[in-house]
């Protein structure tokens, strides 16, 4: 039976508290900084939950306080869950990395690949080398953008309004009607694949997007606050939401959030790529289950060696060394990227004190966690601040690199 996450004493995990107490000091400054309102996290190391602290404040004009199961919008730490949900139909042998999208969903066959503007205007299209594959979607790497820029073909996504689709089946056909922005596994390019591995997992199941999360992931871990609305019991626990200034130092309070994802009411197209609300300990038991190859509790999530695809890397060294990458997660020698996260192999190279083979993500208003295998250690944090004036400490390598000295050698 895989252990389950207990409360332990850092000691008996091979943990120094005075270390401990570091990494709470390090974001106590970030937060006398004016960079955070507050922080909640979690350190387990040997299924030992060691430390969970609770720092600063919810809201900063009320003083309400944070707690540990205060609600987050996790946005972009969804991507790990959603590559679990579609490891459990591999293992049921329902798809392969190399299976061409279009064998779930037929808008995605005879691609394109867009070229440029005409004179008047028009998209200019080449034929793709071949049509985007599963595993191209697992790592960024089949053809197609988050449609968010001014670029030209990011207006073809606007235009095709596909966040107004009235489901994930229509989202991803819409999706597939539109040229690539360029050959499928020739680039990284963060994107809406995310989001399209929802519409083939529907597709797989007959199930929505949710219910196979709940039912499959979210209820046999225990993980009973995650979901990609919170419900009205739920709302007066959501988080406060912040954004760096533009003007100067400190935070500014948000009335709503910019993304399309509002997360107060059930999405007719759920964000597989940023769509859930967690907290603290739910998304620990998720990272512990991954730390234990898929196991927690005696409940079997999906197999080892699901989790060993999920955490390798699977870039070549011509996309390793192509300056791709989005935000903090700059791809590069010894930083590479996995099935929907990043993988460190190796940590010197990459500039940063984890294990070997560390899986991680963050998620666009802040929060963030790694699973270290080498250390058999999970760590989650969660903030809400989206970082736009691009000068604000990064919590996760910051916590990151305070936490090694926690780690106590041999232990």
């Amino acid at each position: 039976m895989a252990r389950d996450l207990i409360e332990g004493r850092p000691e008996d995990a091979g943990l120094s508290p005075a270390g401990l107490d570091g990494v709470d000091a390090g974001l106590q400054s970030l937060i006398d900084k004016g960079e955070l309102a507050g922080a909640v996290t979690l350190v387990a190391r040997h299924g030992r939950i060691v430390r969970r602290s609770v720092l600063g404040v919810d809201d900063r004009d009320s003083g309400r306080p944070l707690k540990t199961d205060t609600l987050f919008r996790i946005f972009s730490m969804t991507k790990p869950v959603t590559a679990v949900a579609m490891m459990i139909l591999h293992d049921q042998g329902l798809w392969k990395p190399e299976d061409p999208v279009s064998k779930f969903l037929p808008a995605w066959s005879n691609m394109r690949v867009f070229t440029g503007l005409d004179d008047a205007g028009e998209p200019l299209t080449a034929a793709a080398d071949r049509d985007p594959t599963v595993g191209d979607l697992m790592t960024h790497t089949a053809g197609i953008t988050y449609g968010s820029t001014d670029e030209p073909l990011d207006r073809l996504y606007k235009a095709a309004r596909i966040w107004e689709s009235a489901d994930l089946a229509q989202f991803a056909a819409k999706i597939g009607a539109l040229p690539l922005a360029y050959q499928p596994g020739t680039k990284w390019v963060y994107s809406l694949a995310m989001d399209v591995q929802g519409a083939i997992i529907e597709a797989l199941t007959g199930q929505t997007l949710a219910d196979f999360m709940h039912e499959n992931i979210f209820a046999p871990l225990g993980m009973i606050d995650t979901g990609f609305f919170a419900t009205d019991e739920q709302k007066p626990r959501l988080a406060r939401l912040y954004r760096s200034s533009t003007t100067g130092p400190g935070l500014k309070p948000l009335d709503r959030s910019p993304m399309l994802t509002d997360h107060m009411s059930p999405p007719k197209v759920p964000s597989g790529g940023g769509g859930l609300v967690s907290t603290l300990d739910d998304y620990a038991r998720f990272a512990q289950m991954i730390l234990n190859r898929g196991e927690l509790g005696g409940k079997r999530i999906v197999s080892p060696e699901a989790v060993t695809l999920m955490a390798t890397n699977h870039l070549s060294d011509e996309l390793i060394n192509g300056g791709f990458g989005v935000g903090n997660m700059q791809i590069r020698p010894g930083f590479g990227y996995g099935f929907n996260g990043a993988v460190f192999t190796d940590p010197i190279a990459a500039g940063l004190p984890v294990g070997r083979g560390t899986y991680e993500w963050d998620g666009a208003a802040g929060t963030w966690f790694w699973v270290d295998f080498e250390n058999d250690l999970i760590f989650v944090g969660m903030i809400q601040r989206f970082e736009i004036s691009g000068k604000m400490t990064n919590a996760q390598q910051f916590t990151q690199k305070l936490l090694a000295d926690a780690i106590i050698p041999g232990a």
